[in-house]
């Protein structure tokens, strides 16, 4: 039976619009600090940075789809159910004839981040489907063998690399684990029932080792023809050896195989460490020494936590671009970041080009409106660590690597900023001044029975009240 491809495409932009991506994605809850020097001092100036965007682009921009996850045939995913299984994965991969995006100015994207305050960029090399945004030797299934090829910004990931780097911002290169347009992960000869490899390992090693050598071959190559690359940035956690599939990891209720899909990382971070001295790698949720901070998905822990995180986030409901798409607030994004920080992590801010290569107009102003809030208050998110009681109430708490610390408020119609702003615990000390970032006056305070007042004057709480926050600022 033939796909009706309006009809279809139709039914699939409906379903993948209203698509629910809220859930907290699973971290371990181990965690292993490198030991290697570099590589721990890499950590932590990553960790000084707090704010960083992911970009995912690929073929699912062009009909305007969540990224690659309609090729799975979990139950989860829905289709048109007059769709033949086989013909949607054809068309899905055909769009590879039609991404043509004549628009893309990645000077212009890095820009964009920049001035908002964003200080390092996760990019998509390749997601699940295995379209590739780089011009890799070893696949045709890639940005640069359609009718891109001949832009002078064919190599997708290495422009965006490029112009990212000019802006003075950290290098994060996102490739997916697995791969299901590879023939050595999904094998024609069998259906795909999942988003796992579709064949036991243990009966076909030849061709489960052809595809360990592609990874492999692909992450060299990213890792040596890019420029300087700061994070490796894998995704695909149910790509793991057997052994690290704990009961934690079975509660998570993802498909997991009863053999090893083992692609040897201890030999591919020897090698991009070789390539890359002090490289981090992210080896998503698998717990140990290549998972050099955990990334908790659509959602921030309710702890605090000391060891490195980022929680990544999409601004919209989507990670890529998907027409029509609700798009929160900057104020939600700064109270998200305040928290996220506060908490002793990073945030990872999502969103998707369309697919001409442009970032949508409310995209864009909502960056705008971020950055110039950090533009003033700044001082109190980069280079901070978390406190332990990181928060009371709506004002949460910072420290900075000086004598300083932050009481940041986060302001809302449901918490406005009133003109005496108040706290209990994380005590400023005795005689330090107090100001708010961007103003010039210090203030009166005092603090009995451990409940610190702060007084902010009439004129000055005018011109603040409507802000999404304001940072205090002491010696605690």
């Amino acid at each position: 039976m033939k796909i009706k491809p309006i009809l279809f495409l139709i039914s699939t932009l409906l379903y993948l619009q209203s698509f629910s991506q809220s859930t907290i994605h699973p971290s371990s809850a181990k965690y292993e600090y490198p030991k290697d020097k570099e590589i721990a001092e890499n950590l932590e100036n990553w960790r000084d940075q707090k704010f960083g965007i992911i970009i995912h682009w690929g073929l699912y921009a062009v009909p305007g789809i969540i990224e690659s996850w309609s090729l799975c045939d979990e139950d989860w995913i829905n289709r048109d159910t007059a769709s033949n299984y086989t013909e949607y994965k054809k068309w899905y991969w055909g769009l590879n004839e039609t991404f043509n995006p004549t628009r893309f100015n990645p000077d212009a994207w890095a820009k964009m981040a920049k001035n908002a305050g964003m200080r390092y960029v996760v990019f998509t090399t390749k997601h699940h489907d295995g379209f590739n945004m780089f011009d890799t030797k070893f696949s045709d299934f890639k940005i640069s063998n359609g009718p891109f090829k001949n832009n002078p910004k064919a190599n997708v990931a290495k422009e965006v690399f490029s112009s990212f780097r000019k802006e003075g911002m950290l290098i994060g290169a996102y490739y997916s684990k697995p791969d299901w347009h590879s023939q050595y992960f999904w094998w024609d000869r069998h259906s795909t029932p999942d988003r796992n490899v579709n064949y036991d390992i243990r009966k076909y090693p030849w061709r489960w080792n052809q595809f360990v050598q592609f990874t492999h071959n692909q992450i060299d190559e990213l890792t040596s023809d890019y420029g300087k690359i700061d994070i490796l940035w894998l995704d695909g956690g149910w790509v793991r050896p057997r052994n690290s599939v704990t009961e934690e990891v079975l509660s998570w209720g993802a498909p997991i195989p009863d053999f090893d899909q083992q692609i040897d990382l201890p030999k591919i971070a020897a090698k991009v460490r070789k390539n890359q001295p002090g490289m981090l790698i992210v080896d998503r949720t698998v717990h140990g020494e290549f998972e050099n901070y955990r990334t908790p998905e659509q959602g921030i822990p309710a702890k605090m936590s000391s060891d490195p995180w980022e929680s990544c986030i999409t601004l919209g409901g989507a990670w890529s671009h998907v027409p029509n798409d609700h798009f929160k607030t900057s104020a939600w994004a700064i109270h998200t970041l305040i928290e996220v920080v506060s908490k002793g992590g990073n945030l990872l801010l999502g969103l998707g080009p369309n697919p001409q290569g442009e970032f949508l107009q409310i995209q864009e102003e909502r960056l705008k409106e971020i950055g110039e809030w950090l533009d003033v208050n700044g001082e109190a998110i980069y280079n901070t660590r978390a406190i332990e009681n990181f928060s009371d109430g709506e004002v949460y708490f910072t420290k900075g690597k000086k004598q300083y610390s932050y009481a940041i408020q986060r302001i809302s119609e449901k918490t406005p900023l009133e003109q005496i702003v108040s706290w209990k615990g994380n005590t400023p000390k005795k005689g330090t001044a107090i100001s708010i970032l961007g103003q010039k006056d210090n203030l009166k305070w005092d603090t009995k029975s451990g409940k610190t007042s702060v007084s902010i004057p009439k004129e000055i709480w005018e011109k603040l009240k409507n802000e999404p926050a304001v940072a205090l600022k002491f010696e605690h």
